[in-house]
């Protein structure tokens, strides 16, 4: 059973959250740490994260990394050699993707076909 408490907001693990970008190779997101009054929490460290898509026969894919870096300058120097990473994994993954999807065997009568003999179809 789920309560109200399952889905509260932890107001010791608050981020303000600023975006960056290039409007050319993604995103990055820097989240400060807050206390619960909103002060900048000097005992959580800073975070960055960069965001980029690339396209695929099925569209965009959004990607998303953790980026190096104590500045949004030194994450923006992080953010190829992370993004590169990111493309290599998700080409990995749909590749396996493909290769699962490839490999289901199709047996006959398994199917949301048309019906066939047996599936209660029309047999003339």
């Amino acid at each position: 059973m789920t309560t109200a408490n399952d889905n509260a907001m932890d107001p010791n693990g608050l981020f303000r959250e600023e975006n960056f970008t290039d409007q050319k190779m993604g995103a990055i997101r820097k989240l400060t740490p807050v206390t619960a009054a909103g002060l900048d929490d000097p005992d959580r460290e800073v975070s960055f994260l960069g965001s980029a898509q690339i396209m695929t026969q099925m569209g965009a894919l959004p990607l998303n990394f953790v980026l190096e870096g104590a500045t949004i300058g030194e994450a923006a120097e992080d953010f190829a050699a992370k993004a590169a990473i990111a493309v290599e994994e998700a080409a990995i993954e749909l590749e396996k993707m493909r290769r699962e999807q490839a490999s289901q065997i199709v047996v006959p009568g398994q199917g949301g076909g048309m019906g066939g003999p047996g599936q209660g179809g029309i047999i003339t």
